[in-house]
């Protein structure tokens, strides 16, 4: 393979630049047009040479080894064991049998040229059929958004399937004998009862007639008086029109050994599980010890938590409708600041470590001046700061418009040792601190301000699903029993570029899903804010 050596310097002006300030490298370039490896090379160098020097490419993953020619083929190998469902047969050898859930009964067959009945469409999905769990192939690492998603130095494109959610054509449970327990965890969502209430149908449907509720979270497993709670199609037919859960909730669990104890005695066959995280890492837990054991038992997931916080997932349910609902008080604060002579509205919104819930109330609200999230550090004093901005604000529109998440500027307050019964660190009030420091500094500068803060925390959970939320629980309740049927057990059911999937549940509880400040989601926020950056 002959080379080209000592070549003369090629340079390249970097686009931010003035056209005197060249880069110029070395480069020995493959004559031979089928070596992929020095062209990459090349093409890799080229972009660098391009990029302005306070610009930097983003580090390759550190647990590949991209001098390996056999990557690709080995990360693929690593992806598909780590999204591989766990299965009952996994440990138990169990023969499949055909599954009672049709939608052919109001179907009329097509016909062939002759007249003949064809029908080779059963409505089931294929064990085999995958979904695309990213769809974006970047063509530079400096794309926005493309540093969380690259995967090599030079962003090379690899198909990362994941498995379709829905019913099979065989079933390994006997619906007759079944017996199906659901129960709701952690804080209140919107849209719980949707789930219970589909769940319910659709086990209904497949046949299975012994269905209970547990009562307030792990809780119900081994606190004396909490009763099974018996569901029916009748029991459930309206408890979608009113908000929180028919079965109730609470935060915390038992020890894991003592839930499968409860599970074994009862007889449970298939558990339905409604969480977030935390919930999600109990339901993994529990799965395992079955496992253990050698129970027959499927442990579903169904994802749950406001603040679209689970990872590799589009949206969780409960989610649009706790916008929709911070959009109320947004609405409240903003005619307060807008009828008040130098106004200021403050709203305080759910977001623990995550800022879904403030980026997107701020962005269809479009009244908002300043969000504020977990994710983007701030400084309030000083030069750059959030109070010399509000000052501005005042000065030119008369009035300001500030979205705060929970988990805002935790840096910049008094930590606090206590954790809640989820083991979650018990957060300062954010929203408090912006309050006092905004009353003080317009105070001493001597600026009449009149502030309004409102905290609508728990009013934005405390309702009904809307009808977005409404359609999303549905399926991912029909989902969770066609999985549970299927076999599958530690897997949740999702939502992933559009399309329902099922995912194994140690890939969705590695750590909270956060909003990525190069994202060009925050980006359209910033422009709709039009707020700087308070560094």
């Amino acid at each position: 393979m002959a080379l080209v050596s000592n070549p003369k310097p090629i340079r390249f002006i970097g686009p931010n630049q003035p056209r005197r300030r060249n880069f110029s490298m070395n480069i020995s370039v493959c004559c031979l047009p089928h070596s992929k490896s020095n062209l990459r090379e090349y093409e890799k160098r080229e972009k660098e040479a391009l990029l302005p020097p306070e610009v930097k490419l983003s580090s390759p993953r550190k647990d590949i080894d991209f001098s390996d020619p056999f990557w690709k083929e080995k990360f693929q190998e690593d992806w598909d064991k780590r999204f591989r469902l766990p299965h009952i047969t996994d440990i138990l050898d169990i023969k499949p049998r055909p599954s009672p859930f049709s939608l052919k009964k109001s179907r009329t067959p097509p016909e062939d040229l002759n007249g003949e009945a064809l029908d080779t469409w059963n409505g089931y999905v294929n064990n085999d059929d995958r979904a695309l769990l990213k769809v974006i192939k970047y063509a530079s690492p400096t794309s926005a958004g493309a540093e969380a998603e690259c995967i090599g130095p030079d962003c090379t494109w690899i198909e990362q399937w994941v498995h379709r959610a829905g019913p099979r054509k065989e079933i390994y449970y006997e619906p007759k004998e079944v017996k199906a327990a659901i129960v709701t965890c952690g804080g209140l969502c919107p849209g719980l009862n949707d789930v219970i209430r589909q769940i319910v149908f659709t086990l209904d449907i497949y046949g299975v007639k012994n269905i209970v509720g547990i009562r307030f979270g792990y809780r119900g497993f081994f606190e004396k008086g909490l009763d099974e709670v018996p569901l029916s199609r009748k029991v459930v037919e309206n408890i979608n029109l009113a908000g929180g859960s028919f079965l109730g909730v609470s935060r915390g669990g038992g020890n894991i050994s003592e839930i499968v104890d409860s599970i074994q005695a009862r007889r449970i066959d298939m558990l339905f599980i409604l969480g977030g995280n935390g919930t999600h890492a109990g339901a993994q837990a529990i799965h395992e010890e079955c496992r253990r054991r050698k129970l027959k038992v499927s442990i579903i997931g169904v994802p749950k938590t406001i603040d679209n916080d689970i990872l590799l997932m589009d949206r969780t349910f409960g989610f649009d409708t706790a916008v929709e609902e911070a959009l109320r008080a947004i609405n409240s604060a903003y005619i307060e600041a807008r009828s008040a002579y130098h106004g200021i509205g403050l709203v305080k919104l759910m977001g623990r470590s995550s800022g879904f819930i403030a980026m997107h109330a701020s962005l269809s609200s479009g009244q908002i001046d300043v969000c504020l999230i977990p994710e983007v550090p701030f400084k309030v004093d000083g030069p750059n700061g959030l109070l010399e901005h509000l000052e501005r604000l005042i000065q030119d529109k008369g009035f300001a418009m500030i979205c705060i998440a929970e988990g805002a500027g935790q840096e910049l307050l008094q930590k606090s040792n206590a954790t809640d019964a989820s083991g979650n660190p018990v957060l300062s009030d954010s929203g408090v601190f912006i309050q006092q420091k905004i009353k003080r500094h317009f105070k001493e500068i001597g600026v009449p301000a009149d502030l309004k803060y409102i905290d609508p925390t728990y009013m934005v959970r405390a309702c009904r699903a809307n009808a977005s939320d409404a359609i999303l629980c549905t399926v991912l309740g029909q989902n969770a029993v066609h999985g549970a049927f299927a076999g599958f057990s530690g897997i949740t059911s999702g939502v992933c570029n559009t399309h329902y999937v099922y995912l194994p549940i140690p890939e969705v509880i590695t750590a909270p899903r956060t909003v990525d400040p190069n994202s060009r989601m925050w980006h359209r926020t910033l422009t709709s804010t039009g707020q700087p950056d308070f560094i």
